[in-house]
């Protein structure tokens, strides 16, 4: 007899996944995608930043040079994250740009 139990996983453990799999099937609109980077950055680099697509480029605004520097450094990490949320056709460049955001 195998006495073994599997180790039960944490329920926060599959949100990322199930997270995804909901945008991934949601229709694609400047929420969606607001939603998907607030979720991929995290409120600090989302209340300093906007964000738009066009096409399969996110344009990001900046608030300051300091701000765009920190977004360039994290570029693979944050497309990542956004094909993870939103599938890897949806979001293929980003491109950051030094704005003041009012």
């Amino acid at each position: 007899m195998n006495d073994k139990i599997d180790p039960m996983r944490p329920l926060s453990s599959a949100m990322p996944g199930a997270l995804a799999d909901l945008l991934r099937g949601a229709p694609l609109s400047p929420e969606k995608v607001a939603f998907a980077w607030r979720t991929s950055v995290g409120p600090a680099f989302e209340r300093e930043t906007a964000v738009r697509l066009e096409g399969t480029t996110l344009i990001i605004d900046a608030a300051t040079r300091q701000w765009a520097q920190e977004i360039r450094r994290a570029s693979s990490t944050i497309l990542a994250r956004m094909h993870t949320l939103l599938g890897p056709d949806c979001v293929q460049r980003l491109e950051v740009r030094e704005r003041r955001i009012s």
